[in-house]
């Protein structure tokens, strides 16, 4: 998880507990440009996938079996241009109703399981 060292929540005692434990197992980067790190991860081999409900295509239509990135905007502003400029793709997730977008901790959760979910059944078509 990379996250940047100003203008995002800390990871305090409250989101350890939040994440069950998970967080005891998750490497955690800290860095001082998002920009700059995305623009290394893409030289690394990464596909950056932004999630906004503004999205140019449906998650569901992506492969996230190679390496991916999948990039989180904050709740209510969504990514900053910058951030956005610098995704491969901008993927949204389908409401329907009033609802127009998922909390973010959800939709992340949506997708990645999505990412895991094409992981698996990959690795059991071998």
């Amino acid at each position: 998880m990379v996250i940047p060292e100003r203008r995002a929540a800390g990871l305090t005692d409250t989101v350890a507990r939040a994440s069950a434990g998970a967080l005891a197992h998750l490497p955690v980067a800290k860095v001082t440009n998002l920009v700059r790190t995305m623009g290394e991860l893409k030289d690394a081999g990464y596909w950056l996938v932004g999630l906004d409900e503004q999205g140019d295509k449906n998650y569901s239509e992506l492969d996230y079996t190679s390496p991916v990135g999948i990039v989180l905007g904050s709740e209510g502003q969504g990514l900053h241009e910058l951030t956005r400029k610098r995704c491969d793709f901008v993927v949204s997730l389908p409401t329907t109703g009033p609802i127009k977008s998922l909390n973010v901790s959800v939709a992340a959760g949506v997708v990645l399981f999505e990412a895991i979910r094409q992981r698996n059944a990959r690795t059991r078509g071998k």
